[in-house]
This record gives C-alpha cells, sequence and structure tokens, in this order.
C-alpha cells in the first residue's frame, strides 16, 4: 500500500501517535465508526501526513514509503 507523502526532510523521520477519537473533527470521526482512537503519522514539521487504524499500520505505511517511523506517547 503506497501512499504518497508530502516531502519529508531531515532523514526521512516521521512520527507515530496514538489520537483519540474525540480530538479528531466530526468528519474523521464518522469514517472510523467504533474505533477508540487512531494512529497518526506527522513529519518532523509536526505536520500530519496520514491517519490509520492502528500503529502497526502506521509503522507499515512508513517504512513502504522509504521512511523512518519513531514512536511518540
Amino acid at each position: 500500500m503506497k501512499h504518497e507523502f508530502p516531502h519529508v526532510a531531515d532523514g526521512n523521520v516521521v512520527y507515530v501517535r496514538r489520537v483519540a477519537m474525540d480530538s479528531l473533527p466530526d468528519e474523521v470521526r464518522q469514517q472510523a465508526p467504533g474505533l477508540e482512537s487512531l494512529y497518526a503519522v506527522h513529519g518532523i514539521d509536526g505536520e500530519r501526513l496520514a491517519l490509520v487504524r492502528d500503529r502497526q499500520l502506521a509503522f507499515f505505511l512508513a517504512r513502504q514509503n522509504e521512511l523512518t517511523p519513531v514512536s511518540v506517547h
């Protein structure tokens, strides 16, 4: 599953973090019924590049795009 990320600088590091559903806009929550959280992939500048259903998928997506994922708590 290749996803085109915007240009990511600084060694291609991206950050993966859990995001509570109640902190997301209504249109995002409506697309993920029944979930308590999603996982966000962020660029080094903090820009959110993707939202996915679980941590494993976030890491897989980053690696498929030749990025180095780092977990953020």
